[in-house]
């Protein structure tokens, strides 16, 4: 970087980014490393400039210097609040099981709780009674066979939980080969944690959810899917099971 291309506004900027994204405390001297032409006594005057701004700005950050270097951390007054979000947010942390089922569901829907467990080799009772109350899944039907069963398929607040635009942007299955290999990818935050790579941020268990789910990837026939219209009616439609 050239000390041409940036005035004391950008390099201000640069300097707030770098303190931003970086997990560990910034050293001095690993600032003026990405910052050519900018020498230590100056990174540490627009720290300390900065650190002034968030200190009598009211805001929700704060610049401190610690073991040798300066990070950015919440301001005190924040606690009580990031406390309930992380309480809430670990609430919604779904456990391998959940996420084993719902990924099954992500590529087969829809599909009914049998069809889950005869994958599964357990009861899925329990497990598809959370996903329902997360509204992560939802009935999208009953099928049609004797007993009439719902079938199940995933919800909007699926594709935000993941990150995921539609459907065609859940990965393919050749995809998990890495997986079963035993590769992890360390989580970068606790939030969503689908054993899916491609559009989760963390992952749990991934092995086992590959295996899982390259059994789900096999050729079915259209399924005759009986879905309720807005006035209660049954409306017969044909349903063929996505493919990966």
């Amino acid at each position: 970087m050239s000390s041409e291309l940036l005035d004391d506004f950008n390099y201000k900027s640069a300097v707030e980014a770098l303190l931003f994204i970086s997990e560990k405390p910034l050293l001095l001297e690993q600032i003026k490393t990405a910052l050519e032409g900018l020498d230590t006594p100056k990174i540490r005057e627009i720290i300390l400039g900065l650190k002034n701004e968030y200190e009598n700005g009211s805001r929700g950050l704060r610049i401190e210097e610690v073991a040798g270097g300066f990070r950015m951390v919440t301001s005190p007054d924040t606690a009580l609040v990031l406390k309930k979000f992380y309480k809430q947010r670990d609430a919604q942390r779904l456990s391998t099981q959940a996420l084993e089922t719902l990924a099954i569901i992500a590529y087969k829907q829809p599909v009914t709780r049998l069809d889950i467990e005869s994958l599964r080799g357990v009861n899925v009772d329990g497990v598809v009674k959370t996903l329902l109350e997360k509204n992560l899944i939802r009935i999208a039907g009953k099928k049609d066979i004797i007993g009439r069963p719902f079938v199940y398929g995933t919800t909007r607040q699926f594709l935000e939980y993941f990150g995921l635009k539609s459907l065609d942007d859940l990965p393919k299955l050749e995809e998990f080969t890495p997986l079963e290999a035993g590769c992890r990818r360390q989580p970068s935050d606790a939030s969503g944690v689908l054993p899916l790579t491609g559009f989760t941020k963390t992952m749990d268990e991934p092995a086992a959810a590959a295996k899982l789910l390259s059994l789900s990837n096999r050729p079915e026939e259209n399924s005759i899917i009986i879905e309720e219209n807005k006035d209660g009616e049954p409306a017969k439609t044909e349903t063929a099971h996505r493919q990966s």
